[in-house]
């Protein structure tokens, strides 16, 4: 199990939940079944729902490109050994060559489902920082040639294809893919966050989605727990528009205990599939944003 003081996450939080994996898994319910659900608590996932339903922000949301998924790519097959492993995971990449100095300024996100968006293109020297961010004197990745393709992610509006860097590695058949666009700016939430200070076990942040898919009834995220307790709960308040997600902590142990804050997989059932409805955080108020691994490039948005 993966854990970090608690004085360290709640400054990694910032309002919108980090993300990060544990090991266990565990389901809880759709409705009300999934946890130990306060009079404040369901007012408060209530007041959520009812402030983005219809509103400017949702409707800004709909219109924008929120990845819900890895921002990097893997050449076919994945890394060829553990050292190849560890300098992707440390961010340790070297540089053979030129990279590409003058993409097109812009580029068309595509929805598999109709729709499209013209968003600025990065440029390869720009993608390949943000893969190259390590500097130690271990095992490295070697990147030696770069052009502007495309890759296919999974977004807020479901599978898209968008604008990627394709770097050529030493040694592979295959490029590792970066995704060469950012996210659209988060709109002005229509509630206000709940501040850290009124973190309790009724009412946590969450710390991200891992999984879900548009027809299924169930749905992937990454929950805070403590190290004396009975594991996170997620409870759910489903309306026409949206999915309001409510994590708690169970049972915590009036005794002895750490401050270490614990993450942990939880698998929601919803009543129907997820559809378009957007997927939000009672404590943040905001959309529940994509959990990355520790160490992930993946892309974030606030």
């Amino acid at each position: 199990m993966r854990s970090v003081k608690l004085r360290q996450l709640l400054v990694v939080l910032g309002l919108v939940a980090a993300g990060a994996t544990g090991c266990g898994e565990e389901t809880a319910p759709g409705g009300d079944e999934g946890g130990d659900r306060t009079p404040t608590a369901t007012n408060r996932a209530r007041q959520v729902a009812d402030a983005w339903a219809g509103s400017e922000a949702a409707r800004l949301w709909r219109q924008g490109y929120f990845p819900l998924d890895e921002s990097v790519q893997l050449p076919e097959g994945g890394l060829r050994d553990k050292a190849d492993e560890r300098a992707y995971t440390s961010q340790n990449f070297a540089l053979r060559g030129s990279l590409p100095k003058s993409p097109p300024q812009k580029e068309e996100v595509r929805w598999r489902n109709g729709g499209s968006l013209t968003v600025p293109v990065t440029s390869a020297q720009t993608a390949y920082e943000k893969l190259a961010r390590g500097g130690n004197s271990g095992p490295r990745l070697t990147v030696t040639d770069a052009r502007l393709g495309e890759m296919t992610l999974f977004t807020s509006r479901g599978p898209a294809t968008v604008p990627a860097w394709h770097f050529t590695l030493d040694g592979y058949d295959t490029p590792l893919k970066r995704v060469a666009v950012s996210p659209s700016k988060l709109p002005r939430p229509p509630i206000k966050a709940k501040s850290l200070q009124e973190a309790s076990d009724k009412l946590w942040p969450l710390a991200g989605l891992t999984t879900m898919a548009q027809g299924d009834r169930t749905v992937g995220l990454v929950a805070h727990h403590g190290s004396c307790d009975d594991g996170p709960a997620v409870d759910v308040l489903e309306t026409e528009d949206n999915v309001v997600l409510s994590a708690s902590i169970r049972n915590r142990s009036d005794g002895p205990c750490t401050d270490d804050l614990r993450m942990k997989k939880v698998t929601v059932k919803l009543d129907r599939p997820v559809g378009d409805r957007m997927l939000l955080d009672a404590f943040t108020g905001r959309p529940v944003p994509y959990a990355a691994d520790p160490g992930s490039l993946s892309p974030t948005w606030s």
